[in-house]
């Protein structure tokens, strides 16, 4: 490889492992935001070890991808062919396990959705209509996909609340505003003139499949434009380590 071609090398490896960094940041940053914020979907699931240990291992290959990042620029400035050996295989090693991890996604799909529908049917049979942090988070989610319970709205008919009360309560945040008029709640429970709530039909479930469904073109662009990324990374690194110059100690004159 030419001096040109090996300067050029050096630079854009060190541009492409700037941007990792920030990616780690990125990565990190929305790990610790599902964990700290009020209206995020894992507040609901507070009592699913699964999802808080997913969101731990955001956060850790948020982490892991910042010191990658900053190791891979160390390596490409300063031309550190042991740094560019680690970071090639640390980049293999992250490119297997996205591949095994995306698999297992797939192939466990039902399985997923089975816990998912357990957690969430847990957590409305104990929904008391006190408007704390994990109401408010379903609520949320409810009120905007517009959607009842994680299958439909027999989903909430183990309610404690529902269940007991001498009224026809329904939650407020399922709620279909076509169906009703004049000022109505957004959370909590409200009572309902007929035993056929005026709610949204549609589970949360349906209603996050038809999401990933209308946008798995950028999904799927994301995830191949990282997987290419990573795969440049590569390269770059191995080129870069093979035809770094070392010193040839033979050649040293003996004393």
């Amino acid at each position: 490889m030419g001096k040109g071609c090996l300067t050029a090398s050096k630079y854009f490896l060190f541009l492409f492992n700037l941007i990792f960094f920030l990616f780690g940041a990125v990565v990190m940053g929305f790990g610790l935001w599902l964990l700290l914020d009020n209206q995020s979907f894992i507040v609901v699931l507070n009592n699913s070890m699964a999802v808080k240990v997913s969101c731990y291992i955001l956060i850790g290959v948020g982490a892991f991808s910042m010191l990658l990042g900053f190791l891979g620029c160390l390596g490409a400035i300063y031309e550190i062919r042991c740094l560019l050996g680690l970071y090639f295989t640390c980049l293999l090693f992250i490119l297997i396990a996205q591949i095994t991890a995306g698999a297992l996604m797939y192939f466990q799909k039902d399985t997923l959705n089975e816990e998912m529908s357990k957690i969430v049917t847990k957590v409305l049979d104990n929904y008391p209509g006190n408007n704390s942090t994990t109401e408010q988070a379903w609520d949320f989610i409810q009120r905007n996909m517009e959607c009842c319970g994680w299958s439909g709205r027999m989903d909430w008919s183990g309610n404690m609340v529902i269940v007991n009360s001498s009224q026809l309560l329904f939650p407020c945040s399922c709620q279909n505003i076509s169906l009703v008029s004049g000022n109505f709640s957004d959370s909590g429970f409200c009572e309902a003139q007929t035993p056929d709530w005026p709610v949204y039909d549609v589970g949360c479930a349906s209603s996050v499949e038809s999401w990933l469904l209308t946008n798995i073109g950028v999904v799927l662009g994301i995830c191949l434009g990282v997987a290419l990324i990573e795969l440049l990374g590569m390269i770059l690194s191995i080129c870069l380590c093979r035809n770094i110059h070392t010193e040839d100690y033979t050649k040293v004159p003996k004393y």
